[in-house]
């Protein structure tokens, strides 16, 4: 039977069907040949040059084995580092994934008959975590890479550190309101029950004003003030004295709001986050491990994952990477561009670069968002703040 003509529809059939996954059991590893049916495997079992790429593995068996199964779980793994991270997600999906590539390393060629075999050598090597459920088999990627353990350690000391500040903090304020409730206690006035010394003495009132006072007439130098005079001095007394109790208690409150405000302050100042990913800001790559096409080239993150990580938009290509932070940097635009700061007291606001200082590495900003719109800042280093795309 000929061969269809160019764009004719059995031509156009087959080129379909050529694109798509065919069958695992047709495919031969060892002359890269995949075959739709169970006849054309048939015939290229029976081909020439068939027989001799089977004759250079009847030479070493093993070695190729070894070679096929070693890529395999290279390729394995190294997908499900950079698509689920330390993640738990069952074995089927990252397989399906795995093989959507058409240049993949088949499993029929290694040393595993069945995923499930390949799994459960993962967990026992110690490559995963592996577990069985009722819906199958699920994995879980041990990252042993020192530059994780480091930021995972540094993450876990934050977290500390900042409970202990969150603990030092309450029981500052605590202290103060303790501070607060003695002084108002010591301040407040005791009120005793009143006794005349002398049962015979007259008491006289004076109502005409509308408070009474009372004096005892037995002293001539009492009578000789009056009623209303004495009354007029304690009222007076007790003015200053009220006043004074006062002003203490609001310049002890005052003193401890003050205390609290600076000392929050301080903390947010002094606060500076590990992580400065954020979306829409353009970066520049930096690792030469993608190679030249990749190194210091710009693009754009779409998507930020795990705070570390994230998907980056190549500018030129238009190609989509998942790249950690410490294989990016931050891009430096135009005098007047905006840009987005990334770390510091003013993180996640907008600004507008105003002038760079070379000598100490740093620019200043003119804020663009919030509510200190319009403040300019000064000596923002380079790497907290980027470009905006």
């Amino acid at each position: 039977m000929g061969k269809a003509e160019f764009l004719s529809p059995k031509a156009i059939g087959n080129r379909i069907k050529a694109k798509g996954l065919q069958k695992l059991r047709w495919y031969c590893q060892m002359c890269q040949k995949q075959c739709r049916d169970e006849n054309g495997f048939k015939c290229h079992c029976m081909s020439e040059s068939h027989q001799r790429q089977l004759l250079l593995a009847s030479e070493d068996p093993n070695q190729f084995m070894d070679y096929f199964s070693q890529e395999f779980k290279s390729d394995f793994l190294e997908l499900l580092r950079r698509r689920f991270g330390t993640k738990r997600v069952h074995n089927n999906i990252v397989y399906n994934e795995y093989i959507s590539d058409r240049e993949h390393i088949h499993m029929n060629s290694t040393q595993w008959e069945t995923l499930t075999d390949f799994t459960k050598w993962l967990g026992k090597e110690g490559y995963c975590k592996v577990d069985e459920t009722p819906k199958g088999w699920y994995i879980q990627y041990i990252d042993r890479d020192p530059e994780t353990i480091r930021r995972q350690e540094e993450l876990e000391k934050k977290k500390k550190q900042d409970l202990d500040d969150e603990e030092r903090s309450a029981r500052f304020i605590e202290e103060q309101v303790r501070r607060g409730q003695d002084g108002r206690e010591e301040e407040a006035p005791v009120f005793t029950e009143l006794k005349r010394e002398n049962e015979e003495e007259k008491v006289a009132f004076n109502l005409s004003k509308g408070v009474g006072a009372a004096t005892a007439s037995s002293s001539k130098a009492s009578s000789a003030l009056g009623p209303s005079a004495l009354q007029a001095m304690g009222s007076v007394k007790r003015k200053a004295a009220g006043q004074n109790s006062e002003s203490k208690e609001k310049e002890k409150k005052k003193s401890a709001l003050d205390e609290i405000m600076q000392m929050e302050e301080q903390k947010k100042k002094s606060v500076r986050a590990d992580h400065w990913l954020y979306p829409d800001i353009v970066v520049k790559v930096v690792t030469k491990k993608l190679g030249e096409k990749y190194h210091k080239k710009k693009g754009v993150i779409k998507e930020v994952q795990d705070k570390y990580s994230a998907i980056v938009k190549m500018s030129d290509t238009g190609d989509k990477l998942k790249l950690d932070q410490s294989h990016l940097e931050t891009v430096i635009p135009a005098l007047g561009k905006r840009v987005l700061i990334l770390n510091g007291v003013y993180r996640e606001t907008e600004a507008i670069l105003d002038s760079i200082d070379e000598r100490r590495f740093s620019a200043n900003l003119i804020l663009d968002s919030g509510r200190q719109k319009g403040r300019k800042v000064e000596g923002i280093a380079y790497e907290d703040f980027s470009k905006m795309a």
